[in-house]
């Protein structure tokens, strides 16, 4: 049995901005499952103290102004320490960003506070009677505390996870003087970046080993197209850098089980599938129609997206027999265009702003086609979504994308392991082919069965990617006591 301490800034149920909240909240139980002792530590923001999302919470260590509560992560048993501080985390809203839309000034202070307490709970120096075996940090706002631990004689296993390489928590030469770190720190071999401060470089530099969240985003970021600036680093490390496929809760998105759409279905009974298709486009105020085809989008309205190449497709996608349901939310600008689209096509085109998990199953359970054509995505989860529930995905073959959807190429389809349709470049004349392959798709119920009863047949449970990591901290562990070994070797001499 391993012992695992998983600090994260954020946890589903808990708090959520993005994926990195669905893996904190997915890994940990997926680990536990499997006899392990894992832990979770979070900051103890307001909404996650105050607002009763645990149903106790007890006081395991007070001191100096912090203190840590304990609780269990909502429908599991893992432990959730809370790190409480009321200056840093006691206010409501974003985790990271003020009511004007902008990062918390003290964002530094606050999740340099995370990575000390975690230190300090790694080497069993806070009462709490429990020494990890390995500690898991997740993106910048963990970053430095593989730093820190490296100087600590007899220090856990590091392991360190980067979910978006285009966050990194880089700050002014004077935030790395006010927090006081060690001088052997400003070094362009340690958290120095082109005369700034890194945090993310605290993960990259010093953790035993380091992970993103795919293996194609993992390639992708030792080059200059999606590495910002980092790949030199990353390639310099890429004997310690791996990818493991996030999971998804197969539990909670089972179109057999689904308490959010109209008809269950699986597998074996896909014909029930059209009755999702109906109540989809009741809900969304579209016309009952049998032979359009239900092409849907739910995600964050941004360029990374890819939702601006629809948007310049719609003239044309609309002298076509289809239909488009969007939700979700972003730029401002994108926003109001698609708001202007639906209202000049209020049968075809469906646009609520924001996200709503109710109308995210039904979606997946009702649309034909799903689209995700993005300019990089180092996971996704909606196009491991829509394979389960039988939608068809049309993707960019990038990052988590390209190792999760197989192109519906003549090859593929005659293997019966065709799941969507892949296309190539962020333009939007390929995402137009792409979904005019993906439309006559469609209209071939027998080649449209096959990819998705291809689709319905994976695994992409969080079961396999918790062994991936586990098989990881053996790697990590041994890591660690070969660096102590050469060390001591050295010392000796």
């Amino acid at each position: 049995m391993k012992k695992i301490l998983f600090v994260t800034s954020e946890a589903y149920p808990l708090i959520k901005t993005g994926g990195l909240a669905d893996v904190s909240g997915s890994l940990p139980i997926a680990l536990k499952a499997l006899g392990h002792d894992v832990r979770i530590l979070l900051p103890g923001y307001a909404s996650v103290v105050e607002m009763g999302h645990f149903e106790s919470v007890r006081l395991l260590h007070g001191d100096g102004g912090i203190a840590i509560l304990e609780g269990v992560l909502p429908g599991s048993t893992v432990p959730v320490w809370l790190l409480a501080h009321p200056e840093y985390f006691g206010r409501l809203g974003n985790p990271y960003l003020a009511s004007d839309g902008k990062p918390w000034p003290d964002n530094p202070a606050r999740f340099s506070l995370l990575c000390h307490v975690a230190v300090e709970i790694a080497m069993d120096r806070l009462g709490l009677r429990w020494k990890p075996d390995i500690v898991h940090c997740n993106d910048w706002q963990t970053g430095l505390a593989p730093a820190l631990l490296s100087d600590e004689p007899g220090r856990p296993a590091t392991v360190f996870t980067i979910h978006n390489l285009a966050y990194q928590g880089v700050f002014p030469y004077e935030t790395f003087l006010k927090l006081r770190l060690p001088n052997r720190f400003w070094s362009s071999h340690a958290l120095e970046f082109y005369n700034q401060f890194s945090f993310i470089k605290g993960g990259l530099v010093f953790s035993d080993r380091i992970t993103t969240v795919s293996p194609h985003y993992a390639e992708e970021i030792q080059g200059e197209e999606f590495g910002a600036g980092l790949e030199g680093l990353l390639r310099h490390r890429r004997e310690r850098l791996s990818g493991i496929l996030n999971g998804i809760d197969a539990d909670a998105w089972n179109p057999a089980t689904d308490p959010y759409i109209a008809a269950n279905y699986d597998i074996d009974t896909l014909e029930k599938r059209a009755a999702n298709r109906m109540a989809l486009q009741q809900v969304f105020g579209l016309a009952q129609d049998d032979a359009i085809v239900l092409m849907a989008w739910v995600g964050r309205l941004v360029q990374q997206k890819g939702i601006d190449l629809v948007i310049e497709l719609l003239p044309k996608l609309m002298r076509m027999p289809i239909q488009l349901v969007i939700v979700g939310s972003g730029e401002a600008r994108y926003e109001q265009i698609l708001l202007d689209w639906a209202r000049l096509y209020p049968d075809r085109i469906a646009v609520k702003l924001g996200y709503d998990e109710a109308n995210a199953h039904l979606i997946e359970a009702g649309t034909d086609l799903f689209l995700m054509p993005s300019r990089f995505e180092p996971c996704g989860l909606n196009q491991m979504y829509s394979q389960r529930y039988g939608a068809i995905p049309v993707v960019r073959h990038v990052g988590g994308l390209a190792d999760t959807v197989a192109d519906a190429n003549a090859t593929n389809l005659t293997m019966d392991r065709a799941t969507g349709v892949v296309f190539q470049e962020a333009a939007a004349e390929d995402l137009l082919q792409a979904l005019n392959r993906g439309f006559v798709l469609c209209q071939n119920k027998v080649l449209r069965e096959k990819v998705q009863k291809a689709g319905m047949s994976k695994d992409f449970s969080w079961r396999q990617s918790a062994q991936c990591y586990l098989d990881l901290y053996d790697l990590a562990m041994a890591d660690r006591l070969t660096a102590e070994s050469l060390l001591q070797i050295k010392m000796d001499t």
